[in-house]
Parts: structure tokens; C-alpha cells; sequence
């Protein structure tokens, strides 16, 4: 049984190496071998730019009002620590950090939805990134351990502060585009190799379904407005489909239970 068990370990550390080898590769082709992306003055051309109570792009901009519900209440449970189900500080934290990202996104994208243009986007876009990097810091913290997640949470902060920085001075957008493809996709991959410490897993696969169906919506901007007779366009339905995003990570928080505790975590629960 011992045996068995090792050598299972050491399958999953050789298929999680290839795996993350492989993805590095194609990044670094994709870096290497594509030209410069600039961002298209059609990014921020939305097909539905009503004015609505003097709001410019009016509901483009009031449907990000669901992120500053669901960030500040999911901010204040995770803090407060009595219904959410977390068992380390680190995990509190890290969870703190993706509340207060999804609080950011409500004003940086109404911020930026009020006059879009290239000097506004990038709050559009950073809050989204610090969000994502504390929902992939979570999954390793849950399925490999608080020191490896926290070490993560800080690299991938960096790297977010970096994709940005680089896309305003160089009008590039290939770092940001592969940080917000990599890690959505990332995350249902490491919760199907890798077993967690809690109950409710499939939340996170849930999540990914949300994220794709929400980005469809994005492109299909034009398209679903005419099919809904104007009523509203499929970028404000992006928002409100991502705002299901950490309303069903909440739901998760609530009903899960911790199946067994790591001993190296043992010592930070709250």
C-alpha cells in the first residue's frame, strides 16, 4: 500500500512537470515567435453606449455594482472567520486578497467604462489579474500546502504588476493575455490532479465553466444585444456572469468541511 502510494506520488509529480514544462514552452513560443499585440482601438468601441440618468455607457457601468456587493460582503465573512470554512490564516488572507480584487473590479471597470480608453483599462485589467492570482494561490494552498500558496500568491502579484507595467510603456498586450488565459484553465487542471484538503471541489470546475460562458458573452457583445432587442448587451452580461464567479466560490466557502489537516499548517489556523 505504501509502495502503491509513493510511486503514485511520483507519477503525479512527473505528469504535473510535463504538464507545466509544456505550458512554459508554448508560452515562451508565443512570447518569442509572435509579433507585438498592440491594443486595438476596437477594444473599447462597446455596442451598447447609452446615456442613461447622465451616466455615459450606462449600464456597462452599473452592472459592475454586483462586484462591490459580493467583494466587500465576501471581504468581511473571510475576515470575520464564523461562517466561511477556513482552516489556516494564510488561506484567511489569501482569501481576503480575492474579495478585496473582486471589490477593485467594480470601481476599476465602471472607472474605466465611464471614458474607456488606453489610460483607463489598465484598472479594468489589474484588479481581474490580482483576483486570479488569489484564486490560484487558494488551489495550492489547499492541495500542496500554505508556504508553497503564499510564495505563489507573491510571485503571481509580481507578475501581474509586470504585465501591466510592460503593456502601458510597450502598448503590448501578449503578458496580460496569457496571465488571464493561463491561470482560468490552470486551475480546473490542478483540482482534477490533485487532491484537496476540503469537501466541494467541483466548485472550482464551476468556476471555469462560468469564466468560458462569461468571455463568450464578451465576444458575442454585438450579437447577443441584437438578440435580446437592445434590452442589454453582452458585455454588461460578461459582468454579471463573472459576478456569479465568487458568489458560487462563497456558496463553496459555506458548505464545505475539511476532509484532513496538513500538519505543516497546523500551527496558523486563525
Amino acid at each position: 500500500m505504501g509502495l502503491g502510494w509513493i510511486m503514485n506520488q511520483q507519477c503525479r509529480r512527473w505528469t504535473t512537470s510535463r504538464v507545466c514544462g509544456a505550458t512554459f514552452l508554448c508560452c515562451m513560443c508565443f512570447i518569442l515567435f509572435t509579433p507585438t499585440i498592440p491594443r486595438s482601438p476596437k477594444h473599447h468601441q462597446f455596442v451598447d453606449m447609452r446615456n442613461l440618468l447622465g451616466v455615459p455607457n450606462t449600464l456597462n457601468v452599473m452592472t459592475n455594482f454586483p462586484f462591490l456587493v459580493v467583494g466587500i460582503l465576501g471581504l468581511v465573512l473571510a475576515l470575520q472567520g464564523g461562517l466561511f470554512n477556513i482552516s489556516s490564516q494564510g488561506e484567511v488572507w489569501i482569501w481576503a486578497l480575492f474579495y478585496a480584487g473582486i471589490a477593485g473590479m467594480a470601481f476599476g471597470s465602471a472607472y474605466y467604462h465611464l471614458k474607456p480608453d488606453d489610460h483607463r483599462v489598465l484598472w479594468d485589467t489589474l484588479p481581474m489579474m490580482v483576483a486570479f492570482s488569489s484564486l490560484f494561490s487558494i488551489l495550492v494552498v489547499e492541495r500542496f500546502g500554505q508556504r508553497i500558496g503564499l510564495c505563489c500568491l507573491f510571485a503571481l502579484i509580481v507578475a501581474a504588476f509586470l504585465c501591466v507595467v510592460y503593456e502601458r510603456i510597450y502598448n503590448d498586450i501578449r503578458f496580460c493575455m496569457i496571465f488571464q488565459l493561463t491561470l482560468p484553465l490552470a486551475i480546473p487542471v490542478i483540482a482534477l490532479m490533485y487532491r484537496s484538503k476540503y469537501t466541494h471541489s467541483r466548485y472550482w470546475f464551476m468556476f471555469t465553466g462560468i469564466y468560458l460562458l462569461a468571455k463568450f458573452e464578451g465576444v458575442t457583445d454585438k450579437t447577443l444585444y441584437h438578440v435580446n432587442n437592445y434590452i442589454i448587451s453582452g458585455h454588461s452580461l460578461e459582468h454579471l456572469c463573472l459576478a456569479l464567479i465568487p458568489v458560487s466560490l462563497s456558496v463553496m466557502l459555506i458548505y464545505r468541511e475539511l476532509k484532513f489537516q496538513r500538519i505543516v499548517d497546523v500551527k496558523d489556523r486563525p
